[in-house]
């Protein structure tokens, strides 16, 4: 995001695209270590719905928040003309963007819980579409 808007050669489908990598290649390179969770919000949710050890959530959100931190500074360092660092700022009143961010917030925790469930949940080689398997 910081590069797109430095550069404003990335685009919205760009952007999107390497979000969609970036957390493809986490969960593909931590998820054996942590269960990929890289936001606090799913560890939270992990934790509500009894799929993860209370006792591991401060540790990991501590871990989580630390690692946003650096990030940041990371980004700083490297943009340093950059005056948001590729923030997304609200356009709306601050209800709208509380709003949407909640129902965004929401169907995003909706479709990893629902992920990690049906991986275990089905067996292998059975899917939620086919639960006999057969495709």
């Amino acid at each position: 995001m910081v590069v797109d808007q430095q550069t404003n050669g990335v685009g919205h489908i760009g952007v999107a695209i390497t979000w969609g990598l970036a957390v493809m290649s986490l969960i593909c390179s931590i998820g054996n270590i942590s269960g990929s969770h890289i936001n606090p919000a799913v560890s939270i949710a992990f934790t509500v719905a009894r799929r993860f050890n209370i006792k591991l959530l401060p540790g990991y959100i501590i871990s989580q928040l630390t690692g946003a931190f650096l990030a940041s500074i990371l980004l700083k360092l490297l943009f340093p003309t950059c005056p948001t660092l590729g923030a997304t700022l609200p356009a709306g009143t601050e209800m709208q963007s509380f709003m949407l961010e909640l129902f965004l917030t929401f169907f995003l925790m909706l479709v990893i819980m629902h992920t990690a469930a049906r991986s275990r949940a089905n067996g292998p080689g059975q899917y939620w579409l086919f639960p006999s398997g057969n495709i």
